[in-house]
């Protein structure tokens, strides 16, 4: 199975998780003398036999994301860390961009009048950085995950 394969059934795994924890709560409590219209008790063993198929399969996930490099010689989890470093860095950028350019309405005219304390063109070209640096990062990632085998 492929690296992505993987990435894709964990994925499934975990919604179908969040799936069955809805249905167990929903059959949980019934009124008395009535019946739930599923057993929450073989829901709840459905939940933990998949819950033990994701644990080894996120630590099949993550052995091979120790082990195999991109091109350059970081991991493919140190990647990934970067990736998500560059993700919220950008994010952080965007905030402060976004707030910066909110106008600020005068109700009277002793009020003080309000001034941006950064630069947001060079906000806007770090971000335009980060965002370049992020989808090629990305590109390389989603590569890597499709040509590697999980390891067993």
């Amino acid at each position: 199975m492929k690296l992505a394969e993987a990435l894709l059934l964990r994925a499934e795994y975990q919604d179908k998780l969040d799936n069955l924890q809805q249905r167990i709560l929903a059959n949980l409590k019934v009124q008395e003398g009535d019946v739930p219209h599923e057993d929450p008790k073989a829901l709840v063993e459905e939940a933990m036999d998949l819950h033990r198929e994701l644990c080894a399969l996120v630590q099949r996930i993550n052995q091979t994301n120790a082990s195999v490099c991109l091109p350059g010689g970081e991991t493919l989890s140190q990647a990934l860390a970067r990736r998500d470093m560059l993700r919220r860095q950008r994010g952080l950028l965007a905030d402060i961009a976004e707030t910066a350019s909110e106008r600020d309405y005068r109700l009277t005219h002793s009020e003080l009048r309000m001034q941006t304390t950064l630069d947001l063109g060079a906000v806007q070209k770090e971000m335009d950085r980060l965002s370049r640096a992020y989808r090629e990062l990305d590109t390389q990632i989603q590569g890597l995950n499709w040509t590697t085998e999980l390891t067993d």
